[in-house]
Formats: structure tokens, sequence, C-alpha cells
């Protein structure tokens, strides 16, 4: 796939979110979402902070490096991380706040027009690819818009462009065990998707013993990590398939547990 394609993608993501916040009433914006800490403003200030400095990331890897350097120097204080990256957008009117968002994602949007297929571009961690470093923003969007929706009680409209998200999640199964210290066990676990245009997407050997199957959309919950692979449909089969799944991580920063399985609502 091309790099304009998959910023295509992302552009059309950001607009799903769009609709959806642009509704809300000024109450809905101040909501808990499953994120701790964070409201619903905080989420859409989470995605214009790194939206910008994913634009400054490729129109001056320079002043990135410096950038990511005081950024880095807060995380030992997450307090203090919120403060850096959503102080400045807290204070915003939510009027302000939607404009501000909408302002920096056309920023990226021009930044990404920009990119090669093979351009690489400095980030928090290593450096990326164009394609995974866009590929990277539209899961950002997608799992946050995620924490929004879980918030406000809406729905989103299923999307091929998860394709993305699911993608990315395979093949960042082995760093789902490098991030927690552990070496991937050994043997190949086989995927098996459908996607929410019905068609299906695969990956692994098909004559893997340990297996993932079920819809696209529950995948991208697991390892985005806003659904335990108990509350989805998913068909789990072996051990290394089921470790993979509660431990699936498809971001990068340190390792994280996803959240518990819910109470079974069956139970007194």
């Amino acid at each position: 796939m091309d790099v304009n394609e998959v910023l295509d993608d992302l552009v059309a993501e950001q607009h799903a979110l769009d609709v959806i916040v642009a509704g809300l009433a000024d109450d809905q914006w101040a909501r808990a979402t499953p994120s701790p800490r964070w409201t619903v403003t905080d989420q859409i200030g989470h995605l214009t902070f790194f939206d910008t400095t994913a634009a400054l990331a490729i129109n001056d890897p320079e002043a990135f490096v410096t950038h990511r350097a005081e950024l880095v120097s807060q995380f030992a204080d997450e307090l203090a991380v919120d403060e850096f990256t959503l102080g400045a957008f807290r204070d915003l009117s939510i009027s302000d706040q939607l404009a501000a968002w909408r302002r920096h994602r056309d920023e990226l949007e021009a930044a990404g027009r920009t990119l090669a297929n093979d351009t690489r571009v400095e980030w928090y961690g290593p450096s990326m690819g164009s394609k995974s470093f866009l590929t990277a923003r539209l899961m950002e969007v997608w799992a946050h818009g995620q924490d929004i929706c879980d918030a406000v009680g809406a729905a989103r409209q299923p999307s091929d462009r998860i394709r993305h998200i699911a993608q990315l999640g395979v093949i960042t199964r082995g760093w789902s065990y490098i991030v927690r210290g552990e070496l991937p066990p050994d043997g190949d676990v086989r995927v098996d998707l459908i996607s929410p245009s019905g068609d299906m997407w695969s990956w692994g050997p098909e004559d893997a013993p340990a297996r993932v199957s079920g819809t696209a959309g529950d995948f991208c919950l697991v390892v985005t990590q806003r659904r335990h692979v108990d509350d989805t449909d998913l068909v789990v089969t072996g051990d290394n398939a089921r470790d993979w799944m509660t431990k699936a991580q498809a971001f990068a920063g340190g390792a994280t547990d996803g959240p518990a399985p819910r109470p079974n609502q069956g139970e007194n």
C-alpha cells in the first residue's frame, strides 16, 4: 500500500471521530473515559498534541528530537506528563478545543503528503517507516475514539480501515513479549478475521495449531487494550494464542495491562 493511501485512511478515521465529538454537549466533553484521569477533552487533547508533534517530526526532525528529550524527562511523573501534553489544551473552550484538533490534524496531513514510501520519521522510540508511522497515528485515533465512544455511549460505523490496526496487532506479537522482558514462545499463531465488509483477512501458517479467529473489530479492541479477550467473541485456540491475547500490545511505550474481564452480568 502506498503511503498516501494510509494517510487517506488516517484522515477518514479522524473525520469519523470528528462527526461524533462535534455533536457532543459541553458536559459530555467533561465525562470520564476508561483511561485513568482522562476526560473526553483529554482524549482529544492527547490526539491533538501528538498530531502536532508528528507534523513536527516530519517537517523539522532536529526540533522534534529536542522536544522529545524534554518530554521524556517528564516520564517518571504521570501527572507531569499530563500537564506537559494536556495542560494548555484543557484551558481552551470546547469550541476552541475542537478547532485546535482540526487545525493540527490538517497540519499533520499536509506534512504527511510530503512523505515517500521509504521515508523514515523520528519518533519517541526508534524511527519508523512512513507507512508504519501513519498507521500508528490511525491506531491512536481509533483506540482513543473507542474510549470516547464508551464514555458517551456513541457507536461508530465499522470500516475496513481497521485492517491497518489488525496488521499492526499481528506484527507486534513479538513486541508484546519483549516490552515485558520476556521471550516470545516458539510457534506460530494463525489469525483469521472477518472484516467489516465481510472479507476474510488471514495471517500466519494455515496449519498452525494455535489460532485466533473472529471479527477484525474484536481483534483490534484486544490488541489496543480496549477490551479483554474474554469480553469479545474471538475464538482462541492453543496456549500460545491465549497467552498472546492476554498480553497483546500493539502500541509503543512501557508494558501495560489491558482491562480486566468484565463481571459476569448473569451472576447474582
